[in-house]
């Protein structure tokens, strides 16, 4: 994570999702034809232009895993933002001209069921899912986005169980 001065211009808005099920698990996804490890992370994307924060999260909610905002409940937004920058390799796949992202992180509490969870309802993003521990999210993570998980992790640690 990056606590230096940030231009903003250079870094794409986005939100970040922390869904809680009632008994404190986050749900993590696996990315859809990832490489090597770490393929793991929850999910996330990107504010559009005169969205809200919290509209964008809800939105992408809905696309990335099939969760409708009447099965959630808002429960912490961060305040700042949370800046990580794209390795060398990842930023040549990418289109234009953002050197990284700058993310706003939600807690949502999960009020619906496991099988309301629809990772093929839009275009799927993830291949897989499980509710893990919020504490062993950031190890799951690209090393690049790690310092951002290990935040949320703190930020969020008592909206989670930790057994």
């Amino acid at each position: 994570m990056n606590t230096k001065t940030l231009d903003p211009k250079l870094y794409r808005p986005n939100v970040g999702l922390a869904l809680f099920s009632d008994a404190g698990y986050v749900f993590v996804g696996r990315r859809i034809n990832g490489r090597g490890a770490f393929q793991w992370q929850l999910p996330q994307g990107g504010i559009d232009e005169g969205e809200a924060a919290a509209d964008a999260a809800l939105r992408e909610l809905e696309e990335e895993i099939g969760v409708s905002g009447k099965l959630v409940e808002i429960l912490e937004e961060t305040t700042d933002w949370l800046n990580y920058e794209f390795p060398a390799e990842v930023k040549r796949r990418l289109p234009g001209p953002y050197i990284g992202q700058r993310q706003k992180w939600f807690a949502l509490r999960f009020k619906g069921s496991d099988s309301d969870i629809r990772l093929d309802k839009h275009t799927p993003e993830f291949d897989a899912w499980r509710w893990a521990r919020l504490s062993e999210i950031p190890g799951l993570i690209v090393p690049f986005k790690r310092p951002v998980y290990s935040e949320v992790a703190k930020r969020f640690a008592h909206w989670a169980t930790e057994d």
